[in-house]
């Protein structure tokens, strides 16, 4: 499966790093910074620690541990190369695409399946919080939303609460 990430900010770069641990093939980044900037930023990163592994810019691509990930700058998904470059998964994680029409425009590029990394606005793009409802979910949908952060820290705890004791009414704040 070809992924490609849009937006590198925190959870572009942590994507990657968990997709790199699992030897996901991400083939492009897509972000309006430089391609320098985008490989200090990875290994540098202060909240979770440097990057252990090797780490540089090469012209338009991003070299992590010796695998070259093209890094393309357009703000527009609709002029990405998505269909040239076989993208079966993007990962939009700027903010910006997190709805229905956001998504739709990597689709119409090319991209085969969306994953937007916040939760969607649209009641039919089907939201995915891996323990709770993830059996629930048809991941055939061509765009899918991974939930919020604060979701996805607090409704695994709230399930097991939910399915063996009951909750009648709860708040939650982020």
């Amino acid at each position: 499966m070809k992924i490609a990430i849009n937006g590198f900010g925190r959870i572009g770069r942590m994507f990657l790093r968990t997709a790199l641990q699992r030897n996901f093939d991400i083939i492009a980044i897509n972000d309006l910074t430089t391609p320098s900037t985008l490989a200090h930023l990875f290994k540098y990163d202060s909240v979770h620690g440097g990057y252990q592994g090797d780490v540089a810019a090469e012209g338009q691509y991003l070299i992590v541990d010796g695998r070259r990930i093209q890094v393309l700058s357009n703000a527009n998904p609709e002029n990405l190369p998505w269909k040239e470059l076989g993208v079966d998964l993007l990962v939009e994680a700027t903010g910006k695409f997190a709805n229905k029409v956001g998504a739709e425009k990597h689709l119409h590029a090319g991209a085969k399946q969306v994953l937007i990394s916040a939760p969607a606005p649209d009641k039919e793009i089907p939201m995915v919080v891996m323990g709770v409802n993830d059996d629930e979910v048809d991941f055939s949908s061509p765009i899918l939303s991974n939930a919020s952060c604060t979701t996805n820290n607090v409704a695994p705890m709230v399930k097991i609460l939910d399915d063996n004791w009951g909750i009648e009414d709860g708040y939650i704040t982020t």
